[in-house]
């Protein structure tokens, strides 16, 4: 269930850049035939930077499927990619930078090994302890 939505949110990542890559593609073409001078030559560096960010953000959403193409249904002794920390108030899924997600009634922070608590999480085991902005937790099951 997690993963799948880490799937879909990286999916929609991806084909919101591509739209826009296709919508700003339009519009140049649009402005090639309409405009002329100083206009013409601004609009087309506006468009190019609007067409450098969707690109940024398409090559952001396909890293994020190459980082959850790593996940395998193998279960760890460690927290690590793919694993789903539980602790006495949280459940933690480290995979991609997503947040907070409520899915079935419950919360998960959906966040990526490199982030601050994913590093401070990284290879702990079951019951051991961590302490993440001044709060003290520890970890009840890993799956």
């Amino acid at each position: 269930m997690l993963l799948a939505y880490c799937h879909t949110f990286a999916d929609h990542r991806i084909a919101s850049a591509r739209q826009a890559m296709n919508d700003i593609q339009q519009s140049a073409n649009q402005e090639e035939k309409s405009s002329a001078g100083d206009k013409y030559e601004t609009g087309r560096a506006m468009m190019q930077l609007e067409r450098d960010k969707a690109a940024r953000q398409l090559e952001e959403g396909l890293k994020l499927k190459q980082t959850l193409s790593q996940i395998t249904d193998q279960r760890m002794n460690r927290a690590g990619l793919g694993s789903l920390v539980i602790t006495r108030s949280k459940f933690i899924f480290l995979a991609i930078g997503i947040g907070k997600v409520k899915l079935d009634d419950v919360e998960y922070l959906i966040i990526a090994p490199q982030s601050p608590l994913g590093k401070v999480v990284a290879n702990k085991t079951v019951d051991e302890t961590f302490v993440f902005n001044g709060e003290s937790e520890m970890i009840s099951k890993i799956l």
